[in-house]
């Protein structure tokens, strides 16, 4: 079974397509990594998936039913942009009012539950708005779990953090997983969303590019040999031999064809050039990412 499965969606704002015939498959129990630059769509799925704004043409599913069914509606817990909190309210009194407007029954075991669950029982009696913004994330989110959720929709919920903050709610995110909780999570720090993600989808121009598995990306993303070496000249050496190379952003030199470190070595040695550091790497998400634009790009789609 599927959380979400969109088909043929379409929207559009007056004369401006945001979604032309886009497609989207969350498996039930995945962190789906929902990538995308500014204004490529990804903010208007998932509030149209969330039902607060409407759709011109397509389907939508969650868990194989209409996305407008009540009890579907139900299992869905939203963070998109920020927290509807009050800033002068505590964390606790923010949360117990939600709860309230959910009619939950046992509002104050609702509430200690997410906290926990975000791990910020010791922070209930803090002012909303002397969080930190990993800390009103972090609020947010357990805003959204109110109610015991099936579906969590979250946008942009790591961008901005500091390390810590990152680190806390990547954690957090891992175990609301394994208890069972699907993710769909857009951000533009691709770093950490590789981190954890499980499957990821790629929009651009309102289009779905590519939906793929985490061990599909991790096959399609190219291996190299990376290396540092004494001579200003490695590069020119290589360049003899090995038919694509290039520089990173840190001075290592990739080799991106096939070879063997220790024929490397042998290799720049036998022309006079000592390697310093070498090892195996494969480029990164972002960098599938970046790589992925560039070829549609240059391809005009």
């Amino acid at each position: 079974m599927n959380a979400i499965e969109i088909r043929g969606l379409n929207k559009s704002f007056g004369e401006k397509k945001a979604l032309s015939e886009f497609n989207m498959t969350v498996p039930v129990g995945s962190i789906y990594g929902f990538i995308g630059e500014n204004g490529s769509g990804k903010s208007t799925t998932e509030k149209i998936i969330c039902g607060l704004i409407k759709h011109n043409g397509g389907s939508i599913k969650l868990f194989d039913r209409d996305y407008l069914d009540d009890d579907v509606k139900a299992k869905i817990g939203v963070l998109i942009e920020s927290p509807g909190c009050f800033p002068n309210m505590s964390v606790w009194n923010n949360l117990m009012l939600q709860a309230s407007n959910l009619d939950i029954k046992d509002k104050k075991g609702e509430v200690k539950r997410v906290l926990s669950l975000v791990r910020m029982e010791g922070s209930a009696s803090n002012k909303y708005k002397n969080c930190s913004l990993g800390m009103k994330q972090r609020v947010g989110i357990a805003m959204a779990l109110l109610g015991n959720p099936k579906l969590l929709v979250l946008d942009e919920p790591i961008n901005g953090l500091d390390a810590d903050g990152m680190r806390i709610m990547r954690e957090v995110l891992l175990d609301l997983s394994k208890s069972g909780i699907t993710i769909l999570i857009s951000s533009h720090i691709l770093g950490e969303l590789e981190k954890i993600a499980t499957h990821y989808g790629i929009i651009r121009g309102g289009k779905m590019l590519i939906e793929m598995t985490d061990s599909e990306l991790s096959k399609s993303c190219r291996t190299f040999i990376k290396l540092k070496a004494n001579n200003q000249d490695t590069k020119m050496v290589l360049l003899q031999k090995y038919s694509e190379i290039k520089v990173d952003e840190n001075d290592y030199i990739r080799v991106y064809d096939r070879e063997e470190c220790e024929n490397i070595v042998t290799y720049l040695y036998e022309n006079g050039i000592l390697v310093s550091e070498i090892k195996e790497d494969k480029i990164s998400l972002e960098e599938f990412y970046i790589d992925l634009m560039e070829e549609r790009v240059n391809n005009g789609i």
